[in-house]
């Protein structure tokens, strides 16, 4: 099969189309033939050299896909040879072939093509598990999200609205809030121009958000427990904004607030399995009915994964950039 490889971490011009062997499923796994993937903020700082994939894991970048079964391994159950799905993975995604414990496969939704169920299994995952497993999102509470336009930032806002929540979010220009309001968000920052704290207040008479969802880690840490409501909870998902802050405990202590911070990639299979297994019975019923969908700005092909990952280091795509190998049909 070919894969893309990564010789040197660089730029990336680093992502190389190239032959390997195929992979071979082993114990409570299944082969799959990808028809597509995506890129994600993790495969960008893989490529850099600054995210090795965990022990045992396929050493090319791809944290999901969508495809076709094409094999068992041993002791599968559940499963047969054909299955459109979509799965979550801990590297690999950026392959013709992929193989995948069975506890991360998801059946392709009813009514979704197969291609956009790619866009699918890191932002379910990541947005369910974080949102509501951990921060524990209710009716009526406010959710504010950083990144309002990413993939996880689309889903984020669809999933809250589902719940009966209500969204603020933050985004760098018009367009990007323009597409955020359009799938539901009720709260529209632009953080270029507006303080994301003051209004917070504003919009919520003082009180704060009760979630916040965060991407930027260091940079924001402070005036993210500011806009924090009294009981809040700040769910860290990403470092974009550096790694090392200053945290106020004291104000931390005076709003009985909670931060947390997760990553799903290193996560032990029982836990992925489990985050997996929610999504399946929480989402995948509104992805069915329509109320929520998986945001596409672009597919790519995968030998030019790279120009994947410009638009991503760009920021100028709204929801997620998908990439497909030239066998896929």
């Amino acid at each position: 099969m070919h894969a893309i490889t990564i010789p040197e971490p660089g730029g990336p011009e680093a992502l190389v189309w190239a032959e390997v062997p195929d992979p071979v499923p082993g114990e409570g796994e299944v082969l799959v033939d990808v028809v597509a993937s995506a890129v994600n903020r993790a495969d960008v700082l893989q490529r850099q050299g600054f995210y090795d994939p965990p022990p045992g894991a396929s050493p090319y970048p791809g944290l999901e896909c969508s495809g076709r079964i094409s094999a068992l391994g041993p002791g599968v159950t559940g499963w047969a040879v054909g299955d459109e799905v979509c799965a979550l993975l801990a590297g690999g995604g950026y392959a013709e072939k992929v193989a995948v414990p069975v506890g991360q496969l998801l059946p392709v939704p009813k009514g979704l093509d197969i291609v956009r169920a790619a866009a699918l299994p890191e932002v379910t995952a990541t947005v369910w598990s974080n949102v509501f497993l951990v921060a524990h999102l209710r009716p009526a509470e406010t959710l504010l999200v950083h990144g309002g336009s990413s993939g996880i930032g689309t889903m984020a806002i669809q999933l809250a609205k589902a719940v009966g929540a209500r969204v603020a979010v933050t985004a760098g220009t018009p367009d990007k809030l323009a597409r955020c309001a359009e799938l539901g968000a009720d709260v529209l920052i632009n953080y270029r121009e507006q303080d994301f704290v003051e209004e917070i207040r504003e919009v919520t008479a003082g009180a704060g958000a009760d979630v916040i969802l965060d991407n930027m880690g260091a940079k924001y840490l402070d005036r993210n427990v500011q806009a924090l409501a009294v009981n809040g909870r700040l769910a860290i998902i990403g470092l974009q904004g550096g790694a090392k802050g200053e945290l106020n405990l004291g104000m931390l202590l005076n709003k009985r607030a909670a931060v947390s911070a997760t990553s799903l990639r290193v996560r032990p299979l029982a836990e992925k399995a489990a985050i997996v297994a929610a999504v399946r019975e929480h989402v995948w019923p509104l992805i069915e009915e329509g109320v929520v969908k998986p945001v596409v700005d672009r597919t790519v092909p995968m030998p030019d994964a790279a120009e994947g990952h410009r638009v991503m280091e760009s920021s100028t795509h709204i929801g997620k950039v998908l990439l497909q190998p030239p066998t896929a049909a």
